[in-house]
C-alpha cells in the first residue's frame, strides 16, 4: 500500500505463537504498524517515530491527565533528537561478545542506564543490528552488509519498537532469500509488488501493552492488558 499511498498505517491485535514466557512477551498484544515511503534510510523512520512518540506523550499530558495522574505515571520528556547508538559499540558498552547477535533484557536496561546518564534520556535507538537477526526483506548497511539499516527503540531499558528500512527491489529480495537458502515462491503473493516497482520504504511496530508497562513502569506486562494471552492462557 505504501506504493500508492506512500504513508499507511493501522492500530490493530497482533497474534503470535509466542516461544517466551517472559514478564515482557504476550502471544496477542494491539500494535501501531506505520510504512513511510520515499525515505533515504531507517534514520527516517526513527524520525517519524520520535514525533509519534512525542505526540502520545502530549496527548496523554491534556487529555487523560486525570487518570495518568491516578495511575502515578510519570511522562518522559521526549527529546528533540534520540540518541543513537550502533549495535556494535553498544556490545562494547555492556561488554558483551563482540560476535553476540542479539541485546538480552539485561543488556537493554544498562543502555537505558547509560542513555540516562549520558544524554538525560529516557529513550535510546540502538541501530544496525546483524542481518542474520533481521528479518530477509530488512535493507542490509550499505558500507558493510553484515549490519542493517534497522533498531530498536529502548524506553527506560525495555525495547520498545523495532523499525528499519525494508528492501525494495525485487531482485534483492531474491538474493536475500537465496542467500538463507529459500525460494521465492512462498512469497510471491507478497513480493508481486516489488516487481512493479516500490519506492525506498521502511516502518515501525509500537505495542501498546509495552508502552503502558513502560509508562506506569510496572513489573509485568500482564497488568496492562485485561485478559493476557500467553502461553497459559486462553480463556477466558
Amino acid at each position: 500500500m505504501v506504493g500508492v499511498f506512500e504513508r499507511v498505517y493501522e492500530t490493530g491485535p497482533v497474534f503470535r505463537a509466542e516461544p517466551h514466557d517472559t514478564v515482557r512477551h504476550l502471544a496477542e498484544y494491539i500494535s501501531l504498524d506505520a510504512e513511510l515511503g520515499f525515505i533515504t534510510d531507517h534514520r527516517d523512520v526513527l524520525s517519524v517515530l520520535r514525533d509519534v512518540v512525542a505526540a502520545m506523550v502530549a496527548e496523554i499530558r491534556c487529555t487523560p491527565a486525570d487518570d495518568a495522574e491516578l495511575a502515578q505515571v510519570h511522562l518522559p520528556d521526549v527529546p528533540d533528537e534520540i540518541p543513537v547508538v550502533h549495535f556494535r559499540d553498544a556490545l562494547l558498552l555492556v561488554e558483551a561478545d563482540p560476535d553476540e547477535p542479539d541485546l538480552a533484557p539485561e543488556h537493554d536496561r544498562r543502555l537505558g542506564q547509560w542513555a540516562r546518564e549520558k544524554f538525560g534520556s529516557d529513550f535510546l535507538a540502538v541501530e544496525g543490528y546483524p542481518a542474520k537477526k533481521r528479518p530477509f526483506y530488512t535493507h542490509p548497511q550499505p558500507d558493510d552488509p553484515y549490519w542493517t539499516n534497522s533498531f530498536d527503540l529502548l524506553f527506560r531499558g525495555l525495547e520498545l519498537v523495532t523499525g528499519g528500512q525494508r528492501l525494495h527491489e525485487y531482485v534483492d529480495y531474491e538474493l536475500a532469500l537465496a542467500d538463507r537458502g529459500e525460494t521465492t515462491e512462498p512469497y510471491e503473493s507478497y513480493l508481486q509488488t516489488f516487481r512493479h516497482g516500490m519506492s525506498p520504504h521502511g516502518g515501525f511496530a509500537l505495542g501498546l501493552e509495552r508502552w503502558t508497562a513502560r509508562l506506569i513502569e510496572v513489573d509485568n506486562i500482564r497488568r496492562t492488558t485485561l485478559f493476557p494471552r500467553d502461553l497459559h492462557r486462553l480463556t477466558p
